[in-house]
């Protein structure tokens, strides 16, 4: 985090032992310990609070668009069944009036002339 060698920390160590003084540094030492652990646990919270909210709005995202190709396939489909709805009924409308046009009257039968009778 602090990118500090071991060279450096003898260092650091030195100069608390010479300022602070044998007697309070261990003491100093775990304050200062637990101080950098509830720093480290809060920076990793605020980490996966991040991180928990870019996935929240990545899957807000996915489900947005999915809602919309929905609405899209629910219209196309919409769209062409009263496509075919509309067809259907032009092709029953017209079929009633076609077979009532296309049914013939009966066939005239030319007349035969009795053969029992002479004419």
């Amino acid at each position: 985090m602090f990118d500090i060698g071991f060279s450096e920390l003898m260092v650091i160590a030195v100069v608390a032992l010479i300022v602070i003084g044998p007697e309070k540094l261990p003491k100093v030492a775990r304050t200062v310990g637990h101080l950098f652990g509830r720093m480290q646990r809060y920076v990793n919270d605020v980490k996966s609070d991040i991180s928990r909210e870019m996935a929240l709005d990545d899957l807000r995202k996915l489900q947005s668009s999915m809602q919309d190709t929905v609405r899209s396939v629910e219209q196309s489909v919409t769209a062409e069944v009263q496509s075919a709805e509309t067809e259907m009924n032009k092709i029953t409308a017209d079929k009633p009036a076609a077979t009532a046009d296309a049914t013939p009257a009966a066939p005239e039968v030319p007349a035969v002339p009795d053969p029992v009778k002479p004419a």
